[in-house]
């Protein structure tokens, strides 16, 4: 009987090992195992041209933030006008944007893995990368040239790069489909007004779906819907929230709708706002909170939101001024702050590291 049960036990730890194995495979994706933040990263946007965009990482375990760690950890600085990070899998996907280069970097360690160059070598000019989205074993990546790249995420190969509309921002996926956000802010006031669709499958535009003009962000909510907020053009054309139907692509909605960014949690969605964050109620289409922090606290230039679906935790981050450092505050589910953390310059993003 002994024998039978350090045989079933080395049966089992083989079973459990195989299991491990088999979850580090080529398609890099996000795990199945339980969630547990160790901390979280902020990319500092920095100043246009200035070449001072930068990565802090805050340490839940000693409560410590460090300063410019991507140059810590590579001996280098992260570029000009960092604009989206977002961790996939093992990685981390850092876009800079006059820089004109994705990095990838080992999310634990932050050690370069590959500097992606977004530089059309047949034209000799720069890109200009904007934000990254994922789906199964691809990057997608926008670029203010008219253009979405798509990246093996085993290689960190650019295979094909897709031709959309004017000044490409925000990306979201919805029923095996790509939206794609067609700002025109390059050819300010001649914005464009459209978000491109991109079949997952063919890995081609399908359609332009006319929307509001300056569309900038795009994000998937509940029942296959896509929420586009349009900025307008800063005069006698108001920011205006439009409402996609993935399964049709019909606009089912479009109405005035103040608040900048656009965040969805759930059945919720979070909009910057002056002084704080807008909570909005998807299924009813109401505003059900005009700020959700509800001690007082100030958020001088709202730059940045992100919620931690692990905690239930708000993180705001605040630019304080377009030059020197900035905060990210962290709140509770109360709307209460529970901590701050100093950033570098023009905080834009936080992301959470986990365990």
């Amino acid at each position: 009987m002994k024998t039978n049960f350090y045989n079933f036990r080395a049966l089992f730890l083989a079973l459990v090992a195989a299991v491990a194995f088999s979850s580090c495979s080529k398609d890099d994706g996000p795990g199945q195992l339980p969630e547990i933040r160790s901390g979280f990263y902020i990319l500092n946007e920095g100043n246009l041209n200035a070449n001072n965009a930068s990565l802090s990482f805050y340490n839940f375990e000693n409560e410590s933030v460090v300063a410019d760690f991507f140059a810590q950890k590579n001996g280098r600085g992260l570029g000009d006008t960092g604009n989206d990070i977002q961790i996939y899998g093992s990685k981390m996907y850092i876009v800079v944007n006059a820089s004109n280069t994705v990095e990838v970097v080992n999310a634990k360690t932050v050690k370069s893995i590959k500097q992606i160059s977004f530089v059309d070598q047949q034209k000799q000019i720069g890109r200009q990368p904007r934000y990254i989205v994922f789906n199964k074993n691809k990057a997608f990546v926008s670029a203010y040239d008219g253009t979405v790249s798509v990246i093996d995420t085993a290689s960190l190969v650019i295979e094909k790069t897709i031709t959309v509309g004017r000044s490409p921002e925000a990306m979201a996926i919805a029923n095996n489909k790509l939206y794609v956000a067609n700002s025109g802010g390059l050819d300010y006031p001649n914005y464009d007004k459209t978000v491109s669709v991109i079949d997952l499958s063919s890995l081609s535009e399908i359609k332009k779906i006319e929307v509001a003009v300056n569309p900038g962000n795009v994000t998937a909510g509940v029942n296959g819907k896509i929420y586009v907020k349009s900025t307008g053009n800063y005069g006698d054309v108001k920011p205006t929230l439009s409402i996609i139907d993935s399964k049709t692509d019909a606009v089912t909605s479009s109405k005035e709708f103040s608040g900048s960014s656009m965040t969805v949690v759930g059945n919720k969605a979070y909009f910057l706002k002056s002084g704080g964050v807008m909570e909005y109620d998807l299924l009813t289409d109401a505003v059900v909170k005009e700020n959700i922090i509800t001690d007082g606290t100030a958020i001088k230039i709202p730059y940045g939101f992100s919620y931690d679906n692990v905690t239930g935790e708000f993180f705001v981050c605040d630019a304080v001024s377009y030059s020197g450092s900035g905060i990210v505050y962290c709140f509770g589910k109360d709307g209460k702050k529970k901590y701050e953390v100093k950033a570098g310059a023009l905080p834009g993003a936080v992301v959470f590291l986990n365990k």
